[in-house]
């Protein structure tokens, strides 16, 4: 499969982990942005576990892209890592055949969808970006600097070689 997969998926899994660390260090006076920031992330995990669903071809986990009652941090933390995690050892044993085979679904609020495997993965990845960035936009509400969440920084810091200066042949 596709290293850029794999390395996107340890991506998202990274981000996760820095954005999470970053929200438990929260004063309690900032309880009311963190529900939101939780709330985000939980819809996050929630969409995840649809695709995932779908992908293995299990039922539904959930009837809504969030639910109703809000998850600790802890709890959402765990869980997301636990997804994360399924995603990383999916995309690794992922055909480049497989990857390109089209799914036909029905997304949570009843409308039909149809798209690749590899198209349904690359959703999951930009899909938890966009919603960990309104995440950020809530902790610089409160003057919080957000975790950098940019895939260049994961990618020098898991392979400190790409930092080397390149030698001259």
């Amino acid at each position: 499969m596709s290293t850029t997969l794999i390395s996107l998926f340890g991506h998202k899994a990274w981000a996760n982990r820095e954005l999470f660390a970053a929200l438990a260090t929260l004063p309690a006076e900032h309880a009311e942005q963190l529900t939101t920031c939780i709330r985000t992330l939980n819809h996050i995990y929630v969409v995840d576990r649809l695709f995932r669903a779908r992908l293995a071809g299990e039922p539904a986990p959930f009837e809504a892209t969030n639910t109703k009652a809000t998850p600790t941090l802890d709890q959402l933390r765990d869980d997301a890592a636990a997804t994360d995690a399924w995603y990383q050892t999916y995309v690794a044993s992922l055909t480049d055949e497989k990857a390109s085979e089209v799914m036909d679904f029905t997304f949570a609020d009843g409308d039909a969808g149809r798209m690749s495997l590899e198209e349904i993965l690359l959703h999951v990845i930009t899909h938890g970006a966009y919603h960990r960035g309104n995440v950020g936009q809530v902790l610089k509400s409160i003057s919080v600097a957000p975790p950098r969440d940019l895939y260049t920084k994961f990618l020098h810091q898991t392979e400190p070689s790409r930092r080397a200066p390149r030698q001259q042949a």
